[in-house]
């Protein structure tokens, strides 16, 4: 058994990188078709820099404007059509503030997409803050038509445009100060200003938070092993990366075949072992299955060069190593994966697979890609230059900071996460109810250099999975080797990995695939406890549909129209086709009443979820 690492281990370990750290300032990736890196100076330079950019390159963000502007300027008929554009909303927008004053059911010039509901408080209505509102519609809508299709522009250049000019006009928006904000300025009126006290309270206790490095307001009312993270299990085995949460038995009879979920390491695992009525970790033992979790270690400098190797290797084969080893008569297990977690599982199917040693009877993802090609808006900031930079960033650090990670993603829906909440915390004065799903929101984890590289430049910059290229150790893998049947979750509202992308696995993998579309998004569509666990989940719904095995005819639209719909939560659908594919129920207390040469180390959650 591996030992246990102490502090002084992953001390040794940050001083080692920190002294290899010039020598390998060329970069980790050796080989003669490796990209060519910036040179230690230019590195320390971008690093800096990238303190004031948010890790997005300046570079990636002057090319795109500078192709979307050259080939503007040079388009004569894109320009008139747009003044035209222009002209035509400009007269619709004077019609309407004359005739609004004079008939208050006069419709409005422009509709708000939909879920946009900044505008939806009836004071919006009212004159002068409509005229606000349509005119902010109007602007929106003029820019978007701007930013896209213009002839010549790079597809990639145009989005990055578009994204951009989104982001300045979604801070700019009417909604968003107090003297624009009618729904604001009642509230201010009604109590007399005591919500702008408070909003500025808050904004000074979220401040203070901030600078001294401490958890949003309301996290310490989740704490982690108690109030979430609470299934009663064993630590059964841990090395320098993972550690492996065997969970107790809750029913008289257990399923033979083991699950095994692999979460991802950009977030902590409790995700999917949250409060007692939000916990899928406890909704599988309750129906009976042994239930195997992986703990992400959280690396620190020190960790440095931990790569994509070493993740497979220590994480997700390691893991499924020690399952059979524990578990009686070494059964195939039921693997599962989250997101990150999932595209490695898959990779490990593949290699087992390959191998001829498998060990597996199902795989199951959840939000989890193996086909890059249209991973949504989030890989605006993934090309050569801003990989670049960020290898760059991370070269200085060893690892990428929490807050970098978090600010890129809110920035796919900063209307929401940024702005919608400042107005409603800072200028409503209202802090919104911390849940347990907010709490582990705000515990993230941070991710190695080298691995992080090697995940973007491989996986979403060059697609090699799906291409059949990405190598382990040395040897290509191919998801053409998987042959397990194969159940796929993803969500209708998710940024991270869009379930059209998520569906590209039916076209890799020569299995039997069930597709199932959630309501919700990247993580509150896969934490969808149904009702009858106590948890409230108004709106809740999917559709399922299966894609056999080597039928490539159906397109994620075509299978849409296939699918049937049903309400409420997928956890059942999904746990009885874990029973389809599970061989006869035995006795739980046999079943666990050994395990075998990994006698446990401790209670759940363990150590490694805890550290910060």
């Amino acid at each position: 058994m591996d030992t246990i690492p102490t502090p002084s281990t992953h001390t040794n370990e940050r001083k080692d990188a920190v002294e290899s750290r010039t020598t390998s300032a060329i970069g980790h990736r050796e080989n003669s078709d490796a990209p060519i890196v910036s040179l230690p100076l230019d590195r320390l330079v971008h690093a800096w820099q990238a303190q004031f950019t948010g890790g997005i390159s300046p570079a990636a963000v002057m090319e795109a404007f500078a192709d979307w502007s050259i080939h503007f300027l040079n388009a004569p008929g894109k320009q008139a059509e747009q003044f035209q554009k222009a002209a035509r909303k400009w007269l619709r927008f004077w019609s309407y503030a004359i005739h609004a004053p004079v008939d208050p059911k006069t419709p409005p010039m422009i509709v708000p997409l939909p879920g946009d509901r900044r505008f939806d408080d009836p004071d919006w209505r009212t004159l002068p803050f409509s005229l606000f509102a349509q005119g902010f519609l109007f602007t929106q809508q003029w820019w978007h038509k701007a930013t896209t299709d213009v002839s010549g522009v790079s597809p990639r250049h145009a989005e990055i445009v578009h994204f951009a000019i989104r982001q300045v006009l979604d801070a700019m928006s009417p909604s968003n100060f107090l003297a624009t904000n009618p729904e604001v300025l009642r509230v201010t009126f009604e109590r007399g200003g005591e919500n702008l006290w408070r909003g500025a309270t808050n904004w000074i206790e979220d401040a203070e938070r901030v600078v001294l490095g401490r958890p949003a307001v309301g996290v310490e009312a989740f704490r982690v092993g108690i109030d979430v993270a609470a299934t009663p299990g064993k630590v059964v085995y841990r090395n320098r990366l993972i550690e492996l949460i065997r969970y107790a038995p809750t029913a008289t009879t257990s399923f033979p075949n083991p699950v095994l979920i692999v979460p991802a390491w950009i977030m902590k695992y409790y995700i999917l072992d949250l409060s007692a009525t939000n916990s899928l970790v406890r909704y599988l033992v309750d129906r009976g299955y042994d239930v195997f979790m992986i703990s992400w270690w959280n690396p620190s400098e020190g960790d440095r060069d931990l790569g994509m190797d070493d993740y497979l290797e220590l994480g997700a084969l390691k893991a499924i190593e020690i399952v059979r080893a524990i578990v009686p008569g070494a059964p195939n297990i039921h693997a599962v994966g989250y997101c990150l977690g999932g595209t490695l599982l898959s990779i490990a199917a593949a290699k087992l697979t390959q191998a001829c040693n498998d060990g597996i009877r199902s795989l199951t993802l959840f939000a989890a890609q193996t086909d890059f090609t249209e991973a949504g808006e989030l890989m605006l900031f993934i090309n050569d230059s801003q990989v670049t930079w960020l290898e760059d960033m991370m070269w200085d650090q060893g690892y990428l900071d929490t807050h970098q990670m978090a600010g890129a993603f809110q920035l796919l829906r900063s209307n929401d996460l940024i702005w919608s909440t400042m107005v409603r915390q800072y200028l409503l004065g209202k802090r919104a109810p911390m849940s347990d799903l907010m709490a582990w929101n705000a515990d993230a984890t941070r991710l190695p250099y080298r691995m992080h590289s090697e995940y973007l430049r491989h996986l979403f910059l060059e697609n090699d999975l799906a291409a059949g290229r990405f190598r382990v150790r040395g040897e290509s893998v191919s998801l053409a080797n998987i042959k397990v049947p194969i159940f796929v979750v993803s969500t209708t509202r998710d940024h991270i990995a869009p379930w059209r992308s998520v569906f590209k696995i039916t076209w890799l993998a020569q299995s039997d695939v069930t597709m199932v579309l959630a309501s919700g998004g990247h993580n509150a569509g896969i934490v969808s406890a149904p009702a009858s666990d106590g948890a409230r989940r108004a709106g809740r719904e999917y559709r399922i549909g299966t894609i056999a095995r080597g039928d490539h005819r159906l397109d994620p639209d075509a299978w849409l129209v296939r699918a049937t719909r049903h309400e409420g939560s997928w956890w059942p659908a999904w746990a009885n086709w874990l029973e389809a594919w599970s061989g006869e129920r035995i006795d739980a207390a046999r079943m666990h009443a050994s395990n075998g040469e990994h006698p446990p180390l401790g209670d759940a959650p363990g150590t490694y979820v805890l550290t910060r």
